[in-house]
């Protein structure tokens, strides 16, 4: 019992590295003009040359209490809103799978 309870406590700065590197990840992606660019149209706290014309990223986990709902959105804005300008992330394969993850994270951080 000691031993794992110790093998727990060894491995959790590995753990919130991963956590840390993914939400790194996702911001880079996030930033970057040639891939998410979500900063072209949502306002980011810290950012350099941020949008107006979107929602904020502030308190993320506040409004999207369901982080399903927040990837769902980034997967296909328009499915919850047909009107809407953001890109369809997935459906139209900007991101992968795993990019739409990593952004979630970093949103999710926000």
């Amino acid at each position: 019992m000691i031993r794992y309870l110790m093998l727990s406590i060894l491995l959790l700065p590995c753990l919130h590295a991963g956590a840390s590197s993914t939400v790194e990840r996702g911001k880079a992606i996030a930033e970057n003009r040639n891939k998410g660019n979500c900063l072209s149209c949502h306002f980011v706290q810290g950012a350099e040359m941020t949008g107006t014309i979107a929602p904020p990223l502030i308190s993320m986990k506040l409004r999207y209490p369901n982080a399903a709902n927040l990837r769902s959105q980034i997967w296909d804005a328009a499915a919850q809103n047909p009107e809407t300008v953001m890109p369809p992330y997935g459906r139209h394969l900007i991101l992968t799978e795993e990019e739409i993850d990593q952004v979630l994270e970093y949103i999710y951080s926000l």
